[in-house]
Order: structure tokens, then sequence, then C-alpha cells
């Protein structure tokens, strides 16, 4: 038998489960495994320069790839709590990523020894198991039963954290014989199908609702085939956009109270039957539940069995992965088909594209400051449909996802139900570590890119290139616009006087002079018509100096981004001049019918 430490053992299953790369920040308690990374070989390290950092970018790692999983690495005490926020972050979207900390010996973790912590009591909340290893030879089964829960059911993160003296101690373990676990995921039977399909043929204006599950089964193309076969319209989720592309013609557009499309939530509000397929009714896509359900029989389907009722009581349920569910619902399907038996949805299809063809907002505005509808229309001209966006929460990513265009899953790559602020950064890197050849294109506001900003030297050091567009009003925008309800504009305002950079008036950070002093090229934009040129100048800039490259546009202080303020998805307020002739939004999916 071969004889290892447990550090050892445990690295050699990483790559045995299929582990090429990891994300951390080394430490006197996790020193043992770090030598073992070393000493092992074929696992890239990426140096994050702060441990929450290195969680984002496990997530951004996952997300990238189906079957990706991301690692993110720490020490004892405040990294493993650093990484809380990116456990967090995974177990909300049901990303796979998996966690390892150094913790004190074992005979001094109850004595309050330096960095000493239970992280897996504070883990535990937030991942779908959290372990800390007392026995060494227990090492090789606590990473075997890992990576099975990261991957069965519904997808998940991982804590485990092992003692200095536990990861020396030498086992037994050879590698040679290590087998992954199988992975367990319910799947639906015919006759749930059956009754599924029984119920969408029996209705009239029939919508399908695809989510994230969609995007973790890696089920597009079923998707997409079972859609065209019934002719049934898809409203994509935020984290299931891009599972049809935004232009095919049975793309609804979204639905809901923020990242919604004025023609995706005028054709829901018409539809009589929804089937979820890998959706969790997010209270963000839903809004009021009397609004949302109203009239409509819903079918659900996740591979959760206690989420089909989480929210509201569907008709009919199916605990199922998205796969294979939409695997079956394509076989029965066809054999309707052939059989004659399936309603013409064709009427249906072209009234929600008739609305994708009348109901658009206005981006094209020439004001300086610059207004941010106008750089989502200058992205949707600069990134092609091979680009993977990354963004998380606030305006910029609500505008970006009512106003960019998706094509391919996974490249709309979302913080959906934590959006922590500093997640972009971070997550982008991870993203490009996954793809080097993608076109990775970031998008945040200034307090989002002020949060975790020194993870950009990792991009420097490392030589990870994308790009980041910064919109910057020098506010919480989307705090600000919330506090309306409140009538006040309280401890939200960003802006000061930069006695370094007088040049910016009171937009105050010089993020320009901060992305170069950490490696990075930047770009800053002041007028619009001059956005196009600094996109196409900053790709070329990354692919040259192979670092980060910041896109800064000075936008307009205040500005309201449609959405609802009554929590009610028939009444989002459209603040801001809707399109009303072509040129109002020259990039949009449908060519604006007046």
């Amino acid at each position: 038998m071969a004889r290892m430490t447990a550090a050892r053992a445990a690295v050699e299953i990483l790559k045995r489960e299929g582990v090429g790369d990891a994300f951390g920040v080394p430490g006197a308690a996790i020193n043992p495994f770090y030598a073992a990374l070393k000493a092992a070989g074929g696992i890239r390290h990426t140096l994050a320069r702060h441990v929450e950092g290195a969680s984002h970018m496990a997530e951004g790692y996952t997300r990238t790839h189906p079957g990706n999983i991301g690692v993110c690495i720490g020490t004892s005490g405040p990294a493993g709590t650093d990484m809380i926020t990116g456990l967090y972050s995974a177990l909300g979207d049901s990303i796979p990523i998996l966690c390892v900390t150094g913790q004190a010996p074992t005979a001094v973790i109850h004595k309050e020894d330096f960095q000493a912590v239970d992280i897996a009591s504070i883990a535990g909340p937030v991942t779908k198991m959290a372990i800390t290893v007392l026995e060494a030879a227990q090492v090789p089964g606590a990473f075997q039963q890992a990576f099975h829960l990261m991957r069965s059911g519904r997808p998940g993160p991982v804590l485990i954290d092992l003692p200095i003296d536990v990861q020396l101690t030498e086992i037994e373990f050879d590698p040679e014989t290590y087998q992954p676990l199988p992975v367990y995921k319910p799947a639906a039977s015919r006759a749930q199908i059956e009754k599924a399909l029984d119920l969408l043929d029996a209705s009239e204006r029939p919508l399908i609702v695809a989510g994230g599950g969609v995007v973790n089964a890696d089920a597009a193309e079923l998707l997409v085939e079972f859609a065209e076969l019934t002719g049934v319209p898809v409203v994509p989720t935020l984290m299931g956009w891009g599972l049809l592309p935004d232009d095919h013609e049975l793309n609804a557009g979204m639905v809901g109270l923020q990242t919604s499309h004025r023609y995706g939530n005028a054709t829901f509000l018409e539809s009589d039957f929804v089937l979820g397929i890998g959706n969790r009714w997010a209270n963000r896509h839903t809004g009021r539940l009397d609004v949302y359900t109203a009239g409509r029989t819903f079918v659900h389907v996740d591979v959760e069995p206690i989420q089909i009722g989480r929210i509201f009581a569907p008709e009919f349920g199916i605990a199922s992965d998205a796969g294979a569910a939409l695997a079956l619902f394509v076989e029965v399907a066809r054999e309707r088909q052939a059989a004659g038996r399936l309603p013409d949805r064709s009427a249906w299809a072209a009234l929600a594209q008739e609305k994708k063809a009348t109901l658009q907002r206005r981006t094209h505005f020439d004001d300086v400051p610059i207004k941010p509808q106008r750089v989502y229309e200058e992205m949707n001209k600069a990134f092609g449909p091979e680009t993977r966006y990354v963004s998380t929460i606030g305006l910029s990513q609500i505008a970006g996802a009512q106003m960019l265009h998706v094509f391919r899953p996974r490249h709309w790559i979302n913080c959906g139900q934590a959006g922590p602020l500093g997640w972009t950064i971070p997550a982008a890197l991870g993203v490009a570590r996954a793809d080097p050849d993608a076109q990775v294109v970031a998008l945040s506001g200034d307090y989002d890119f002020q949060f975790m900003i020194e993870e950009l030297a990792v991009g420097a050091q490392h030589h990870i290139p994308y790009v980041h567009v910064l919109v910057n009003n020098s506010y919480l925008g989307l705090i600000r616009q919330a506090q309306r309800a409140f009538d006040i504009d309280f401890q939200v305002n960003l802006e000061f006087e930069n006695v370094n950079s007088p040049e910016l008036g009171l937009y105050g950070v010089d993020h320009v002079k901060v992305a170069e002093g950490l490696g990075c090229k930047a770009i800053r934009v002041t007028d619009p018509g001059e956005l196009g040129a600094a996109f196409e100048r900053a790709k070329k800039l990354a692919a040259e100096f192979r670092v980060p490259v910041v896109v800064e546009a000075i936008l307009e202080r205040v500005t309201n981004i449609a959405m609802s303020t009554t929590n009610d998805i028939s009444a989002v307020v459209e603040f801001e001049d809707i399109a009303t002739e072509p040129g109002h939004a020259p990039t949009s999916i449908r060519t604006l019918k007046v």
C-alpha cells in the first residue's frame, strides 16, 4: 500500500475528480496542503489578494463550463470566515465549489488557539456539507463525499476544514484505485411527462420558464428542441439567460420586477399556462404572487423535491434533473407530433414576437455626461455573441440585463440570489481562467468595482486578460433609487473632490490611476461618441498586454432604471423615455415597429 500524508491524499483526489485549477491564499495552518499541491503537480494555482476573492474566482470558474468545480483554499480563522460570502453565493445559485481551509491542531481547537474557529458550524447553513476532519484516515472519504454531494441533486458548495496535524499525518492511500462515487440525480417518469404535456396541450397561451437548473444540467439544446417541437415561447430567467439565443423566434424575453423586458412581462401577463423547468420562482422574477399566478396553471420541474411548493403550490410538480426531464419531454413531444396531436402555437408565438418589435426601451442618447443606456447600446455593437458577460448587482446589472443581448448558455454569468458587491472582478478572473480564449466582459457600477478592486492585481500578475466596463455615477445607484420610497437620499452619494485628480470634479476615486497602479490598463470615456472606439482599444490592449483592461464611462449622476415600485410585474415604471422610433433602439433584437 502507498503511504502519504493526508494532505497529499486530498490533492490526489482533487486531480482524480477532474480539478485542474485552484484559487487561494496560503497561510500557516494550510501550508502542508500547499506543500502537497506543489509536490503533486497537475493543479494550477492562482494566488488571490483576498480570500473572499478566491471564493468568487472559484464560482466564476465553475459557472463557465459544464462539469467544472472551482476550488478555493485558505488558512484557518479569518480565511474561512472570509469565504462564507462565496459559499452563500454558490449555495443560492446551486453552484458547486469546494472550500478547503486549514485549522489549528486538533488538541487545541477548543482552547482558543490562534485563529482557531469552528468554521464548520459557521459554514453549515450555506453549504451542502461542512466538516472539520479530526482523523487523518477520514480525509479521503471526506473528499470523496464532498464531490458526490456537490454534483448530486441540487448542486452546491462544500467546506472541508483540515487541522494542521491531520494534514501532516501519514495514511495508507492508493490514488490509482480511487473511484469517484456515482452522482445521484432524480429523473422524471414517462407518466409524469405525459401528464405535464396533457396540461400544456390543454392550454391556449402556454409559456416555458427556463432557469439555471437547465444550465447546470447542460440541457440547452434539449430545451430549444422541445420549444421548437411544441412551438411554445420561452421565458429565460436571469440565471437561465442564454439558454436559447435572444434573437430566437421563440424567445419571449425576460420577466420580472427589474431584470425584465417590457415585451417579456406583457407576454407573460397574457399567458394561461407556465411550465417551469429548473427555476426557483425567485421573488424578483415573480413579484407579487397574486399577480404572477392569477389565471395561470403551473407545472414545476425541479431537481430538488422540496423546492416544489416552496414559493407557491403548482398544479403539478415533478422532481427531476432538468436534462432528464427535457429528454423525455422531447421524446413524448416527437411522438405526439408524429401522431398529429400537438396544437398549433404559431399565432401565440407570433404575438410574442410582435410585442418584441413594439415594446422597447430607448438606448440611444447623446447626452454628456453619458446616460447609461448608451453604454449598453455600444456594448452590443462592440462585443459579439461569443462574449461571456459577468456581473453581480446594482443598477448597472439591472440595466445590462434589460438592454444587452446574450446568445449562448453560460455567457451571462451572474450572481443571482446573494448579489454581493465586489463579486464581479474575482468572478470575471475565474471565468477568464476557465476559458482563456473567450472574450470576457465584466460589468460593474463604481461601488461594486471598489469592493474588491485589489483583485485586479491578480489578473496582472497571472496574465488573465478581460475587459471590465465600469459605469461610474459616484452613487449607490440602486439604493438611491430604492430610497425614493422613503423620500431620502441618505448615505448613498460617493462624490468628493479628489485633490490628486481635480479633472474628475466630484466623481472622487480615480479608477484609472488605481487600475494602472495595480498593473492593468484603463481608459476613461466622457463622451458617448467615444465609447465604441474605447471598447475596440480595450480589446486590443487586453490581447497585447494580457492584463485586465478597465473602460470607465463617466455617467450622469442620477438615472432611474425601469423597475416596479409596488412589487408588481404588471406595473413596471419606465422612468426614462421609451423607444418611439427605430433610431431610439438601434441594437434591439427586433427593429422597432411603430
